[in-house]
């Protein structure tokens, strides 16, 4: 099991930029177990929503069509943290940001969003107009 910790949320206005982060502890990535890592939303009144997602073996990732373009992910392995670099902000992006984690074979597609199964507590970002 993977222990996350998200930051970096906050308040930004239209077209600015935050980078979060989400911390990992416990059975992290390894020559040996491969894992999904992913950034999750959920705006008020909305179901949560995949938003990009890192596989650890090959690095390749995958990002909502909302988002691409304007948002990175990424991995720092020797700080065991993941980050989501956020630009061009826009209302719509406002909500909670979690990032999880599934460990998973190597022909899983890490946007097959349903099976994440480590998660955060969740970092909110506003976004104003």
């Amino acid at each position: 099991q993977v222990q996350l910790v998200e930051s970096g949320g906050g308040s930004v206005q239209t077209g600015g930029s935050l980078r979060l982060s989400c911390a990992a502890s416990g059975s992290t990535p390894s020559r040996y177990i491969r894992y999904c890592l992913g950034w999750f939303r959920q705006a008020p009144g909305k179901e949560r929503e995949g938003v990009a997602s890192f596989s650890t073996r090959g690095g390749s990732t995958y990002y909502h069509d909302s988002v691409k373009g304007r948002f990175t992910i990424s991995q720092d392995n020797a700080k065991n943290t993941l980050y989501l670099q956020m630009n061009s902000l826009e209302p719509e992006d406002t909500g909670m940001y979690y990032c999880a984690a599934l460990a998973t074979s190597l022909s899983y597609r890490c946007d097959t969003w349903q099976k994440y199964n480590d998660w955060g507590q969740g970092t909110q970002v506003t976004v104003s107009s």
